[in-house]
């Protein structure tokens, strides 16, 4: 049994080939359960942001599953297998473990620190679990990636002020028109990160807000949230026309504002300049409208070079977080190490206690008359006895987890207690790995 990631990032491709492979929100559910039925794949998880996409897995061999996750990628995406293999990053065992604990707590995003991506793996895994791709092996690692996150957030200065991709195209704005008290800004999109920006901009001192989306309703309810106006997406061109600043965040899969709209909308503004800023993945803004004079168009790429005034702090905060980091891979690791070892103490055990009934039942037939309290003494010091003599070779079996040749050692003791057969009878009885949904599910509420 093997962990691994595969990994697409904003370290290993750029937007233009991101955008590609990105699951969409309805499709997640059904992709999940084609992974979990990719040869070798025993649990999954995907995460899919607008920079990363990640699949984890739990794998009966490495090399197999290695190849057969990112089969499923250059499937799912109608992506030559190649082009998959030259753009992700792939990680196994305690690599995967710590990658997921680096992801989870901001420490692997653009922005360092970042807190969105806590609740985005945590939806993910949520998904995940409630359509039965999570077993016993990921439903403990990201319980413990969630809580890790929580306390790493919590207990340093990581996120001690809002940086996001949200708030850096905030920033941005603020460094090509100064103030944005006078500004008048259109926001397209409700989601989180639309919201996320609306956020910023009113801690910076935005006060002239339209926000436009598809659902009206949703439109309606951003910008009342925050002293906005909405308007309909039809009326588009018009709010363009007069806007000094666009951020443009929806799940659309096409382009929301094309070079020729544009070009017609800038013959309008009178040689008035545009800031555009696309932080959505798959992108919202045809990059060609860069061709255009007066109009300044950035993507989620174009935010990497923002350095935010507190890095330092975060940075001195990061190296905290990595040795809390570290622990709870190796806390991770002697837990998967134990899940070797548990049958075999559990075989121990039972030989013993079947041991002890059969002498129980021998004294019973040769001492008949013995009363209900010399029975219960008897056995009470034969299972004392039986508890000392485990005691040792228990607590043997549980240093043999921890080393590099356990597989052979723990055979090795197997076969010096003659318990075999009763290991390999209590590992097929254990369920499935991947349909362990009871074992260690995580409590959102938690």
């Amino acid at each position: 049994m093997h962990i691994v990631v595969v990994s697409v990032n904003h370290k290993t491709a750029d937007v233009s080939l991101r955008e590609k492979l990105t699951f969409s929100e309805s499709s997640i559910q059904q992709a999940l359960s084609a992974l979990i039925n990719q040869k070798s794949i025993l649990e999954g998880v995907i995460l899919s942001t607008c920079n990363r996409t990640e699949i984890y897995a739990v794998t009966d061999q490495v090399h197999t599953g290695r190849y057969y996750v990112k089969s499923f990628m250059s499937e799912w995406f109608d992506v030559d297998i190649e082009t998959i293999k030259s753009v992700t990053d792939v990680k196994v065992g305690n690599e995967a473990i710590h990658h997921l604990f680096k992801v989870i707590t901001g420490l692997d995003s653009i922005v360092l620190g970042e807190t969105q991506i806590l609740g985005q793996i945590r939806d993910s895994f949520l998904l995940a679990q409630s359509e039965g791709t999570t077993g016993t092996v990921f439903n403990k690692l990201f319980k413990d990636a969630i809580t890790l996150a929580k306390r790493a957030h919590a207990e340093t200065d990581i996120s001690s002020k809002a940086v996001s991709v949200s708030y850096a195209a905030v920033e941005l704005s603020k460094k090509i028109l100064g103030k944005l008290e006078n500004k008048k800004i259109l926001i397209v999109g409700a989601g989180e990160m639309a919201e996320l920006a609306l956020q910023n901009l009113v801690g910076s001192g935005a006060t002239d807000i339209t926000v436009i989306n598809r659902t009206a309703e949703k439109a309606k309810s951003l910008a009342d949230q925050y002293g906005g106006r909405q308007v309909s997406l039809q009326e588009l061109q018009c709010a363009l026309i007069e806007s000094d600043i666009v951020i443009s965040s929806t799940s659309s899969q096409e382009f929301i504002i094309t070079k020729p709209m544009m070009q017609d909308i800038m013959k309008l503004r009178k040689n008035k300049s545009l800031v555009l800023i696309d932080i959505a993945v798959p992108r919202d803004i045809d990059p060609e409208v860069n061709d255009i004079d007066l109009i300044f168009n950035y993507d989620v790429d174009d935010l990497k070079g923002l350095v935010d005034a507190n890095l330092a702090e975060r940075e001195r905060a990061a190296q905290v977080i990595y040795t809390m980091i570290d622990k709870q891979v190796i806390s991770f690791v002697d837990w998967i190490n134990m899940l070797g070892v548990v049958p075999v103490i559990t075989a121990l055990r039972e030989k013993a206690l079947r041991i002890q009934a059969t002498t129980m039942d021998s004294i019973d037939r040769k001492m008949p008359n013995l009363s209900e309290r010399d029975r219960k003494v008897i056995s009470k010091h034969m299972k004392s006895i039986i508890n000392q003599i485990l005691k040792d070779p228990i607590s043997q079996a549980k240093e043999v987890s921890g080393s590099e040749n356990r597989a052979e050692e723990l055979q090795f003791f197997q076969e010096i207690f003659n318990i075999t057969n009763e290991v390999e009878s209590i590992k097929n009885n254990e369920p499935e790995v991947r349909r362990s949904k009871n074992s260690f599910v995580f409590n959102p509420e938690q």
